[in-house]
């Protein structure tokens, strides 16, 4: 009875204290809701910045790839155009040469024609009349010799000029074609400029982003503890009021056993004095790699060029296929990087056919080549696209350029094969 009593007055006494640390834990919780609810809307508005920036991104850096592709085409036309230069003007030095030549055999002919003729003058072989029949030969050669002579310089004066005038529009193209790449080169200056400034905006959203994700973590660790804490009072006080309701009730019913038994005794003391005590009860208690693209190429089934395939860049290997990807253990390689220089060019490591040739979130400007029978071959994190969707590729074709597209830091080329779907080790494909 008196263990009961101890009981209940214990448990009075510390309930107050617990109903204290319950509300403060509950305002505690009330206020780490807030700010888990503050951050969710703060990451939601971040997150729709950084897929504005992410669609600008991806425009910028598709025209960067669109104006290095027609920057290239330029340069094939300059080869092009210089090359017909060297050429015209090697024709022009061979007519040059010939028109020397020329000269050279009309100033021989004119000698041999004076000294045949005794070194006279045409007009005294005019006026000469003693033999009609020389005069008229000598007058016939020198006539012949003058119209052959002027036939040719007309002809070769001619050329001349048409070359003179080829050359004047060979170089209005050309100067119309540097002028053409000037003006890609500032639209490109200034795309790259954008799409640095934008990068930049996204790489402080993304640290934005990842700070305010790891306080949302915080915060919401926090509000699991501060929940534990206030599962662990609630059900304290829940368990010291059934004690509290048992000590009671064990009281209240020692009580009316001591009642009964006085009631007993003065009836039959003698009886009373034999019968033994009755045991107070007990409380109850509760426990508590370098890679490379040269050799050969392999020119049958995909399905059989395991380990004979060549590398589709030179460079060294940055991530392996199943490592670790941005430091989240659960996020694994499907593919490689391999580091290489922007402009680069990227060759299909295999025939076929080019299924997708544009820009996609997270690979930037990427390259797909069917290789039938479900096998894919994957090129991402381009600086421009060399091929369209339905071209048809060979094996060592180039098909774009390294660059750092999809918001890389440095430029590098995403290679991955896929089988019916399923992510492959590129390393087992490819020599080396």
């Amino acid at each position: 009875m008196l263990r009961a009593l101890f009981l209940l007055a214990l448990s009075c006494l510390l309930t107050p204290a617990f109903a204290d640390e319950r509300a403060q834990t509950q305002q505690q919780l009330d206020a780490t809701r807030q700010d888990i609810a503050e951050l969710k809307k703060m990451l939601g508005k971040l997150q729709e910045e950084k897929a504005g920036v992410q669609k600008d991104l991806k425009s910028t850096e598709t025209d960067i790839g669109t104006l290095e592709k027609q920057v290239e085409a330029l340069q094939q036309e300059l080869k092009k155009t210089e090359g017909e230069l060297e050429r015209l003007d090697h024709e022009k030095k061979k007519l040059q040469s010939a028109r020397v030549e020329q000269q050279r055999l009309i100033a021989i002919q004119a000698r041999s024609a004076y000294q045949n003729n005794g070194r006279e003058e045409y007009l005294k072989l005019l006026l000469n009349q003693q033999n009609p029949e020389k005069f008229a030969r000598t007058l016939t050669y020198y006539d012949y010799l003058s119209k052959a002579r002027m036939d040719q310089l007309r002809a070769f004066n001619e050329t001349l000029r048409q070359l003179a005038n080829v050359e004047q529009d060979i170089a209005r193209q050309q100067e119309q074609l540097l002028t053409q790449r000037a003006d890609l080169d500032g639209r490109r200056q200034a795309l790259v400029a954008e799409r640095d400034k934008r990068q930049q905006v996204l790489a402080k959203l993304n640290s934005d982003m990842k700070e305010r994700d790891q306080k949302l973590q915080s915060r919401e660790q926090d509000q699991a503890d501060l929940g534990k804490v206030l599962k662990t009072i609630e059900e304290t006080l829940a368990r010291q009021a059934r004690e509290a309701e048992e000590a009671r009730q064990r009281a209240l019913l020692a009580r009316q056993e001591e009642e009964k038994r006085r009631k007993e005794q003065a009836l039959a003391a003698a009886a009373r004095a034999q019968e033994p005590e009755e045991a107070p009860k007990k409380a109850r208690t509760t426990l508590g790699p370098v890679v490379s693209s040269d050799g050969a190429s392999y020119g049958g089934a995909f399905s059989a060029a395991r380990g004979k395939l060549p590398w589709p860049v030179n460079g060294r290997l940055l991530a392996r296929f199943g490592d670790t990807r941005g430091g989240d253990a659960r996020a694994k390689w499907d593919g490689v990087m391999i580091g290489a220089s922007a402009g680069t060019q990227v060759r299909a490591v295999h025939g076929g056919r080019v299924v997708f040739a544009d820009w996609l979130r997270g690979a930037g400007l990427l390259v797909i080549l069917d290789h039938g029978n479900g096998y894919l071959s994957l090129y991402g994190h381009n600086q421009s696209l060399l091929k369209s969707a339905g071209d048809i590729v060979k094996a060592g074709d180039a098909i774009s350029t390294v660059g750092d597209s999809g918001g890389q830091d440095n430029a590098g080329l995403y290679f991955a094969i896929r089988q019916q779907g399923r992510p492959t080790d590129p390393a087992q494909w490819c020599r080396g």
